[in-house]
C-alpha cells in the first residue's frame, strides 16, 4: 500500500528537482522516502501518514526553543497584521541588530541579510575588499553555504589551490580559495608562510556541524587567530549552526577566541528565514553605504523574521538556559552511547551546547579524514531503525544533531531505549 509520504514524494519529483528544495532532505544518503512532515510542536513533529516523531533535527538548527513555541509564534502573527514586508528600515531592524551586537563579542556594527548563504559570502567579499587580497582560506569538510568560491574542495596537495567540488563553480573562482585541513595547525603555518600576503581572510566554522560534529583541537583557534593578526588577514567565524546553539556568545564565548567578523543564522531567525554578518567596525564601515562593498537585499530585515529572532533570542537570555540546553545532549550522547557499548557495536557521540555528532566510528573524529571512516552503512541501518521506532536524526551520516529546550528527560530516556533496540537489530 501507497503512504501519504510516497505519493507526496512522486508528485514532488515532478515539479521539483528530485523532489526537494535542499539535497539532503531526499535521503539519497540513507535510502527510503523523505517524511513530508505537516506539523511540530515542542519536541515533536507529525508526518503526512499521521506519524508523530522525536524530531533532533529542528529545521537544522533554528529551533533552539522547539517547534511553534507559543511567544514565538504570537510575535510573528503580531507582525504580519502590520504588514510582511517593506523593504525599508523599521525599529525592530536596530533592535535585534543592537542585541546581537550586545550579546555577541566584537559586533561593532551589524548587516541583516535573509540566510547564512548571503552572509558568509558578504563576509568573504568584504574581507577581501578590506585587504585588497584574493585569497581566501577554508578547511575541508565546513560548509558554509553555496556560494560558488565556498564550494571548492581540496587540491591535490596540501598547499594546491582549491578544485571546484560542484559543477558550474569554474576554476578561476576555485583557484581563489586554499582548501587546507581542519585542526590541522602545521598546515596553517604553511599556507601563511607561502601565502601569507596575498591571504584576504580565514573562514572557519569553530565546531565544525556539515561534517557531522567536529570539535576544534586545544590551540587550532587560537592558531588561526595568531597567524591573521600576524599577517593581516580577516578572520571570520561561520557562527550561523553555533551562533546561539552552543553558548549565548556563540564558539566566540566558549573558545575565548576573537573573531574579526562573524557570521550568524538559524537561531537568530527562530525558525524564519534570517542571517548577519558583523564585525569590527573599521572593515563593516567598508560596507555600501559607507563604503565601497556592495551588499544589498530586498528583504534583508523582514519583519516577520526579526519578530521571530527577536522573540527566540529573548527566551534563551534567561539563566541556566544553555546549561540545561547542554545538560540534555550530554545525557543524549552518554546513554546512546552506553546502549552501543552494551551491544558490542563500534560506535562514538560527542556534544557541544545543544549540538551533538553521532559516529559508527570508535572514537569522536577530529578531522574530514577521520570522518570518512565512519561506517555510513551502519549509520543508515540505524537511522531506518530509529526511525521505525519514532526518532526523527537527520538523513545523513555526515551532519549535526540538535536538541531543542522542548526536549524533555522522557524524550531523551525514549531516545536511547530507542538506540538500545536499533543497536540490538543491526
Amino acid at each position: 500500500m501507497t503512504t501519504k509520504n510516497e505519493t507526496l514524494f512522486a508528485r514532488a519529483r515532478r515539479a521539483i528537482p528530485g523532489g526537494v528544495n535542499s539535497p539532503v532532505r531526499a535521503f539519497r544518503a540513507v535510502g527510503g522516502t523523505p517524511r513530508f512532515i505537516v506539523r511540530g510542536q515542542g519536541s515533536r513533529v507529525w508526518d503526512a501518514d499521521g506519524t508523530e516523531f522525536i524530531d533532533y533535527v529542528c529545521s537544522w538548527g533554528p529551533l533552539v526553543l522547539g517547534h511553534a513555541e507559543p511567544d514565538v509564534v504570537a510575535a510573528v502573527r503580531d507582525a504580519s497584521g502590520r504588514g510582511l514586508s517593506f523593504g525599508a528600515p523599521t525599529e525592530l531592524e536596530t533592535e535585534i541588530a543592537e542585541l546581537l551586537a550586545r550579546l555577541t563579542p566584537g559586533l561593532d556594527l551589524v548587516r541583516l541579510v535573509s540566510s547564512g548563504t548571503e552572509a558568509t559570502m558578504s563576509a568573504l567579499r568584504l574581507a577581501r575588499g578590506a585587504t585588497g587580497r584574493p585569497h581566501v582560506v577554508k578547511f575541508e569538510g565546513c560548509y558554509h553555504g553555496h556560494a560558488d568560491g565556498l564550494l571548492v574542495k581540496a587540491g591535490s596537495g596540501a598547499l594546491t589551490l582549491g578544485n571546484p567540488s560542484s559543477a558550474g563553480v569554474t576554476p578561476e573562482t576555485a583557484a581563489q580559495t586554499l582548501v587546507l585541513d581542519y585542526n590541522n595547525t602545521e598546515q596553517l603555518d604553511a599556507a601563511f608562510e607561502e601565502r601569507g600576503d596575498s591571504i584576504a581572510c580565514v573562514i572557519v566554522e569553530p565546531v565544525a556541524g556539515n561534517m557531522n560534529l567536529v570539535a576544534p583541537r586545544p590551540g587550532f583557534l587560537e592558531r588561526i587567530r595568531a597567524l591573521c593578526t600576524r599577517h593581516g588577514a580577516v578572520l571570520i567565524f561561520d557562527e550561523v549552526m553555533t551562533g546561539f546553539r552552543v553558548g549565548l556568545q556563540g564558539a566566540q564565548g566558549l573558545y575565548g577566541v576573537r573573531a574579526d567578523l562573524v557570521t550568524l543564522g538559524k537561531v537568530i531567525g527562530g525558525g524564519m528565514p534570517l542571517g548577519a554578518f558583523g564585525g569590527r567596525r573599521d572593515i563593516m564601515e567598508r560596507i555600501a553605504p559607507l563604503g565601497p562593498v556592495y551588499q544589498a537585499g530586498t528583504l534583508s530585515g523582514n519583519p516577520l523574521a526579526v519578530a521571530a529572532g527577536l522573540a527566540t533570542l529573548k527566551k534563551v537570555l534567561a539563566p541556566g538556559f544553555y546549561e540545561r540546553l547542554g545538560a540534555k545532549a550530554r545525557t543524549l550522547c552518554e546513554g546512546i552511547t552506553s546502549e552501543a557499548r552494551k551491544a558490542g557495536v563500534a560506535f562514538s557521540a560527542r556534544s557541544v551546547g545543544g549540538m551533538f555528532g553521532l559516529y559508527f566510528r570508535a572514537e569522536p573524529p577530529t578531522t574530514y579524514a577521520e570522518v570518512m571512516q565512519c561506517d555510513k552503512e551502519a549509520f543508515g541501518r540505524f537511522f531506518h531503525a530509529m526511525l521505525k521506532q519514532g526518532i526523527y536524526l537527520a538523513p545523513s551520516a555526515y551532519e549535526a544533531g540538535f536538541v531543542s529546550a522542548a526536549h524533555s528527560d522522557a524524550d531523551i530516556a525514549t531516545t536511547v531505549a530507542a538506540a538500545a533496540a536499533a543497536f540490538g537489530s543491526l
